[in-house]
């Protein structure tokens, strides 16, 4: 649609923005709280919340504080949790037994949720680095990481958070066709409804630090994930890999990280109409927060600013660590 402009001074697009009500009016996009996932990180212990070095304002929870994380979450109305394990190191193997824990750190703090708080959703992570020796997505064998041999530990980890109550998976791991499996493995143990969340168009990024010294991965990481996570050079890319996993049985996909890719939501989005997500990821939320810490920039301002930019580029919700801060910005504008 090519749009019709008079000539000035027929035409002066400044009338519109006169006021807050007409600039209102005339507003292509807006934010909604409904439109947020909160991430918290989680940690054994109880009654503790360990402050992340990194990622100002945001601590590990012990599970009790994961709960009253919930009831925050219901009260603002924010609709998903999305749960991250700081796992004991002393836990972390080669084989990555406790990411199919039935009693490991998020499934624990997922039953503890859904039992407190059952109209929070929780989405849990399905990927190996919290629980990896070696800190990668993957199994690791001289070396190299293993695609189809991760792939049957996936579907124990997917299968074992759909057990403790999650309502949605988000494999995050890269692997090639773990979303056939998962949605397979679902269908065939009498769990149909778990929604997947597919980190379709992960990209091998430089934004990710914070998140992985929240989990604790970043220590222990050998290598790096070029060899299963995208090349941030590659677009048309992104769309073989939405496309691939919605054929595979994706409900939602996500691009990651968020604001470095905007074109990506925005071409996602017009190509399938599928429900895109977007992660405004640790490295993203670190800038703003730590440039608002010392009074650098508008820190609110910022914060609503990149998270509208999202829902401009055609995300239908955002997972973002300043999800309480923004809901109650949103509530405040009434």
């Amino acid at each position: 649609m090519r749009p019709i402009i008079a000539p000035y001074p027929a035409a002066r697009p400044r009338r519109l923005r006169r006021t807050p009500g007409l600039r209102a009016l005339v507003q292509e996009n807006r934010l909604s709280v409904s439109d947020l996932i909160w991430p918290i990180f989680v940690r054994d212990g109880e009654g503790v919340a360990e402050p992340v070095p990194s990622m100002p304002g945001v601590d590990r929870l012990s599970v009790d504080l994961a709960v009253r994380a919930a009831h925050e979450a219901a009260e603002l109305g924010i609709p998903v949790l999305a749960l991250f394990p700081y796992t004991d190191p002393a836990l972390k193997t080669e084989t990555c037994e406790e990411a199919w824990n039935p009693d490991n750190l998020v499934n624990r703090a997922t039953r503890a949720i859904k039992a407190a708080v059952p109209e929070v959703a929780v989405m849990l992570d399905v990927a190996l680095d919290p629980y990896n020796a070696l800190g990668h997505d993957g199994l690791v064998r001289d070396g190299i990481i293993l695609n189809d041999e991760t792939l049957e530990a996936l579907e124990r980890q997917a299968l074992a958070h759909a057990e403790a109550g999650a309502d949605i998976l988000g494999p995050s791991d890269m692997m090639d066709g773990r979303i056939g499996v998962m949605r397979a493995a679902l269908e065939r143990s009498g769990m149909p409804d778990v929604a997947l969340m597919a980190y379709s168009a992960k990209y091998a990024s430089a934004f990710y630090g914070p998140f992985r010294d929240a989990v604790g991965a970043s220590g222990a990481l050998s290598g790096d994930k070029k060899t299963y996570q995208m090349n941030p050079g590659n677009s048309d890319e992104a769309l073989r890999m939405i496309e691939r996993d919605l054929a595979e049985g994706a409900d939602m996909v996500m691009v990651k990280p968020g604001m470095p890719y905007l074109d990506i939501c925005q071409r996602v989005k017009e190509r399938f109409g599928a429900p895109t997500y977007a992660y405004q990821v640790s490295g993203e939320y670190a800038m703003i927060a730590g440039a608002a810490e010392r009074g650098w920039i508008d820190g609110d301002g910022a914060m609503m600013e990149s998270l509208l930019a999202f829902r401009r580029a055609g995300c239908d919700g955002i997972l973002t660590y300043f999800a309480p801060r923004a809901a109650r910005l949103l509530r405040e504008a009434g």
